[in-house]
């Protein structure tokens, strides 16, 4: 049984996330203490207790310290990863609801489903944009199309907007699995990310005037188009189940991807919140690097199972970054190299796994 330390590094749910993950796919038991210890309320909130039952749903795994608030958890996969019909609901994690991020919990099993043999359909209900996780938007536009040029063959498709608090929303996710092997895994190479071809956007409400969302897309365009970068944003107003509003921007370089984001909250301007999102965007363009900051630690996971070497630069180190390749090479599967001055990612899968 492997023993991971939830507390090390950035020690958040991302260490309960890629062990999870890992334990899945490798059949290794596994035991994690002190989840969460940095976080204000550790242990197991609802997005982490469905992503541990998601994960145990898939490959039938024993679980014990499975409640709201632990923060010791065993997990002992069973024999295979079962591909299938799954709904998992945060909001059933925690008594009166929980905006919990869905995308956390597709995170969780997608690698699994991915390598499973045989197709399967994935109903997730929660917060599908809210703080502190990537968004749907952000899932659909950046991190599964670059995980497709890896080999992962994955659709997502939004059925409802979930904000914070009330959440509410519905993401589906399709995955072809590709046989129960990791095989089919390609190393990424991401150095340089070329030309920036175009930038894209939504800026979006639920349940708001339409004003707002076209003030955000106007002030977008303005503030990408006064830095000489071509941008289109299109305002949307949704249907949702609460208030809510957000907008979200994809830059699509000549070789990479990248993902920007911000949140409305009351008493926040529309124009601040394009603003936010604006000044990120540009802050990760004037790096001149391929990868974000989110992305950077996203993609150690499938570089790690991958076929051969990857090697990729971000615009920032990260504590998630660092922690999710401690997390990784605890399974032994991929030597992890990052270079701080060059901010160069470099990831050896291990032939002999």
């Amino acid at each position: 049984m492997i023993y991971i330390d939830g507390s090390y590094g950035e020690g958040g749910g991302q260490v309960l996330r890629t062990s999870l993950s890992l334990a899945t796919i490798t059949g290794h038991p596994i035991r994690i203490g002190r989840i969460r210890a940095g976080r204000k309320k550790p242990g197991l909130a609802a997005q982490h207790l469905t992503a541990v039952r998601a994960a145990a749903a898939i490959c039938e795994a024993k679980v014990q310290g499975d409640t709201l608030g632990s923060t010791d958890l065993e997990f002992i996969p069973g024999d295979s990863i079962q591909p299938g019909k799954y709904t998992f609901d945060v909001t059933e994690a925690r008594q009166g609801g929980s905006a919990g991020a869905v995308t956390l919990v597709l995170q969780t099993i997608l690698l699994p489903l991915a390598i499973a043999q045989g197709e399967s359909q994935v109903t997730l209900r929660g917060g599908t944009h809210v703080a502190y996780s990537p968004a749907y938007t952000y899932i659909e536009q950046v991190y599964l199309p670059l995980l497709r040029q890896m080999g992962v063959q994955a659709e997502v498709r939004l059925r409802g907007w979930g904000w914070y608090p009330q959440g509410g929303g519905e993401v589906e996710l399709r995955v072809s699995g590709r046989g129960g092997e990791t095989q089919f895994l390609r190393g990424i190479n991401l150095l340089e990310p070329g030309q920036l071809q175009q930038v894209r956007g939504i800026a979006v409400v639920t349940e708001l005037p339409s004003h707002i969302p076209q003030r955000m897309a106007s002030r977008a365009e303005n503030v990408l188009h006064e830095a000489d970068l071509k941008a289109t944003v299109q305002p949307l107003r949704e249907r949702g189940v609460a208030p809510g509003a957000g907008i979200f921007l994809t830059a699509e370089y000549e070789n990479s991807l990248a993902g920007f984001g911000a949140l409305g909250r009351v008493g926040l301007p529309a124009d601040k919140v394009a603003d936010m999102a604006c000044q990120e965007l540009l802050d990760f363009h004037h790096t001149g690097a391929p990868v974000d900051v989110h992305l950077g630690d996203q993609l150690l996971l499938p570089a790690a199972l991958a076929d051969s070497m990857s090697q990729y630069r971000v615009a920032e180190i990260s504590t998630h970054l660092t922690t999710n390749s401690w997390v990784i090479q605890q399974f032994g599967l991929a030597s992890i190299t990052i270079d701080q001055v060059d901010r160069r990612v470099s990831v050896a899968p291990n032939t002999d796994r």
